[in-house]
């Protein structure tokens, strides 16, 4: 059995319906291929590490830049 982990573990769909950005409280969409949850109201993508994901607004990236 191998210790590597994949970069790009999969998401749980039912975690995807309660979660919320934390930042503008709307929904966030699920970026399969950037392993990200984008706040489209608030304009911030979450990162996903190996299959957690870090709704800290100072560890998101701004889609603006």
């Amino acid at each position: 059995m191998s210790d590597v982990k994949s970069e790009h573990a999969v998401l749980d769909p039912k975690l995807l319906e309660i979660l919320v950005c934390p930042v503008s409280r709307g929904p966030l969409d699920y970026d399969r291929e950037a392993n990200e949850l984008i706040s489209k109201q608030a304009r911030l993508a979450y990162p996903i590490r190996e299959g957690v994901p870090i709704m800290l607004p100072e560890e998101a990236r701004n889609l603006d830049d």
